[in-house]
């Protein structure tokens, strides 16, 4: 593993540290981590790219999730479930990651992501007041269903998911966007947990560097968290309709000059 510069190190601290406001807020902060961790490590392999970015997200997912917990108070009878499913789905998505090519995955994320978009702009009302659409065992297995697809997701490649178990809650189960972020946190620890169960063996990690990633993503998601919390539902939509237009601008760039 090749030494960095001086500005190459700023440079994967920047955007960690920013990756971890944006997806202690929406999501998606894996928009911007991996490819600083692209730009700065041109030779590393993606396994080593994902495992290294994973460690920084874990940070940063476990600190947000604490701030969520400690001011949002979320239901755990649904986060847990959630969770479970989360962590089994992503840990065979990890185990699938090196047998799936990446072309596969952007046409699909993409047409996601532009029925995402086009969902919240569509209902501006969604995700302002908890309208929850099931009730009971529906509910759970409903929860689970998300963890487990979007944990696969996650493991297997990972970009979004944040983002999108924000909207799968809030558009599909029927929570308002503040609750949806903070179960979607708690979620969005169990995948990374789960991918570097699965990473770390293989000793994938770039460990000189995602130490320092960590630090950075962990500072940025207790920031973004907090921006979250104090301003509401609003704010909140806001940044997911911008985090799902750069991801849809960028994906549909890597399809182009694919």
């Amino acid at each position: 593993m090749p030494d960095l510069t001086i500005q190459a190190v700023l440079l994967l601290v920047g955007a960690a540290f920013l990756a971890g406001m944006v997806d202690a807020v929406v999501g998606g902060g894996g928009l911007i981590q991996l490819p600083a961790l692209m730009v700065a490590f041109p030779a590393a392999a993606p396994m080593q790219l994902l495992a290294t970015n994973k460690v920084g997200s874990i940070a940063g997912t476990s600190t947000s999730s604490i701030t969520y917990f400690r001011r949002v108070h979320p239901d755990l009878k649904t986060a847990w479930p959630l969770a479970c499913s989360a962590f089994a789905g992503s840990a065979l998505g990890a185990i699938a990651a090196s047998h799936i090519p990446r072309a596969a995955f952007d046409p699909i994320v993409l047409i996601a992501l532009l029925a995402v978009g086009c969902y919240v702009l569509a209902k501006p009302k969604v995700g302002f007041r908890e309208n929850l659409r099931y009730h009971g065992t529906k509910h759970y297995v409903a929860a689970a269903s998300i963890g487990l697809g979007l944990g696969f997701y996650d493991g297997a490649l990972g970009p979004g998911t944040g983002s999108f178990l924000v909207f799968a809650l809030a558009g599909w189960l029927g929570y308002a966007f503040l609750e949806a972020s903070a179960k979607a946190k708690i979620a969005n620890f169990a995948t990374n947990l789960a991918a570097l169960v699965i990473f770390i063996p293989q000793g994938a990690v770039m460990w000189r560097y995602s130490l320092m990633i960590a630090a950075a993503n962990l500072a940025g998601g207790y920031v973004g968290a907090r921006v979250a919390v104090a301003r509401g539902a609003g704010f909140i939509r806001v940044v997911l309709i911008g985090v799902v237009a750069a991801f849809a601008i960028k994906i549909s760039w890597d399809i182009w000059h694919a």
